[in-house]
């Protein structure tokens, strides 16, 4: 019998999400001895440990002893599955709903094909429920990643591959996380997702969208001025991790040409310090050991060539939430022409 844990990290979730998440877990459609809920608190300020404990006394809980990031708490979950004998993990956030189908869908889905390492469920905005917050995430060629098909309307959809899942709800195989390996926690938060959907596809795992399972986001897009150096710092890490040197050196210039341009942007827009504190991580031996020691790690896994995934990587950077006229008009159109060029001299 496939057992399932589901893994929800924890952080002062008390007054906007908990109730709802924790609420709509208690009648899913699937025997309650095929899975368990394990909540994770991450040092919370306010008394989330407690509302859980009081409230929900059938979920298993783990209080942090520090700050362990988004990333951290994630693998606590992931190795407590791994070390207990789970069949498959679901990563769930804590500002979401969920219909009381969505786990048995997504199963049914990894069940399908002994290849399929990680499933995610159709994401809809919570506050819009007939808009899309994602059908897969989407990978750009230059490590930037976004949520395919965000404020499209609701639709009606076929199972499909997709390039990778968002970490807010996600169902993983355990066989393929004991396979690839787990988030990497030097990334704290942000592009972790984006990292470990690119290593199952290089381990030759499948990522799939189960379209009949349905999660309910309270997203919000974060304007948050620290975020900048989580995502650009981890940006340059996940291409420099995964890609063959030879790729590297193909996108170099396009590479070179964006970070001068994120530079540049970074002083119009006002996350200049976060900008020149990635410069500052980049410049210490220790960031650069970490690195090679990663990426000896996932090329060493490696059973796919970069010919092969670079098909699934875009040109162009299609998030409602960032659009502008500069990167309609000129960023995407230049730099789509140089992916659509170059994505074909990559023969290794």
């Amino acid at each position: 019998m496939s057992k399932v844990l589901i893994v929800i990290p924890v952080y002062n979730g008390v007054a906007e999400f908990l109730g709802d998440c924790l609420s709509s877990l208690i009648n899913i459609d699937l025997p309650r001895e095929k899975y368990d809920i394990l909540a994770i608190d991450d040092c919370s300020a306010d008394n989330s440990a407690a509302y859980i404990q009081k409230n929900f006394p059938t979920v298993f809980l783990i209080k942090n002893d520090f700050n362990r990031g988004f990333t951290g708490t994630n693998n606590i979950g992931l190795r407590y599955a791994l070390e207990h004998g789970y069949d498959y993990v679901y990563l769930l956030n804590q500002d979401t709903m969920v219909d009381a189908n969505f786990l048995a869908v997504a199963l049914a889905q990894a069940k399908s094909d002994e290849r399929i390492g990680a499933v995610q469920s159709k994401l809809l905005l919570f506050h819009a429920k007939d808009k899309i917050n994602s059908l897969g995430n989407v990978i750009h060629f230059l490590g930037f990643a976004y949520a395919g098909g965000y404020l499209s309307p609701d639709r009606m959809l076929a199972a499909g591959e997709i390039t990778y899942p968002s970490g807010a709800a996600v169902l993983f195989k355990t066989k393929a996380l004991r396979d690839v390996g787990l988030l990497n926690e030097e990334f704290y938060m942000y592009h972790e997702d984006v990292d470990l959907g690119w290593r199952l596809w290089l381990g030759g795992w499948k990522i799939m969208l189960a379209p009949q399972s349905i999660v309910y986001h309270k997203y919000e897009f974060s304007r948050s001025i620290q975020k900048y150096f989580f995502m650009e710092r981890n940006r340059y890490l996940v291409l420099m991790q995964n890609y063959k040197i030879a790729t590297l050196i193909l996108i170099l210039p396009a590479l070179a040409a964006m970070a001068l341009a994120m530079l540049v942007y970074s002083f119009i827009a006002g996350w200049w310090r976060q900008e020149l504190q990635v410069c500052r991580y980049f410049l210490k031996w220790q960031s650069w050991a970490k690195l090679m020691e990663t990426r000896a790690q996932v090329q060493r896994k490696r059973r796919v060539k970069d010919r092969v995934i670079a098909n699934r990587f875009a040109g162009t950077v299609d998030f409602q939430d960032l659009q502008n006229p500069l990167l309609k008009y000129l960023v995407n159109p230049a730099f789509n022409v140089y992916w659509q060029i170059v994505k074909h001299l990559i023969w290794w």
